[in-house]
């Protein structure tokens, strides 16, 4: 037997993810997970995020905003990578424009 479902609260979101569990009465009830969350990824190129955790707000909040994202610029944004390439260009570009202005 499967007892109710749509029971009422806010851990008992159809948002979250159902696993049924057999109880040892013989019976199946619902179980309701945290779904998992994903990891940051570079806004660029796509490739995940080192030092950047993932969780709930609930998590998250508690944790330093040094600890949330790497200390530099884009940080939790950009992948060091795509950072380096995208200063490079700002650099050339502001170089060629010093020199046209001469």
């Amino acid at each position: 037997m499967i007892r109710d479902v749509n029971k009422r609260g806010r851990s008992r979101r159809l948002k979250k993810v159902r696993v049924a569990v057999r109880v040892p009465g013989g019976g199946i009830v619902y179980h309701y997970r945290h779904k998992r969350h994903s990891q940051a990824r570079c806004a660029r190129c796509g490739r995940p995020l080192n030092a950047t955790p993932t969780g709930p707000r609930s998590i998250m909040g508690k944790l330093s905003k040094s600890q949330r994202r790497p200390n530099r610029p884009y940080g939790g944004y950009l992948c060091p990578e795509c950072l380096r390439e995208l200063m490079l260009a700002r650099a050339i570009e502001e170089g060629m424009a010093l020199l046209a202005s001469r």
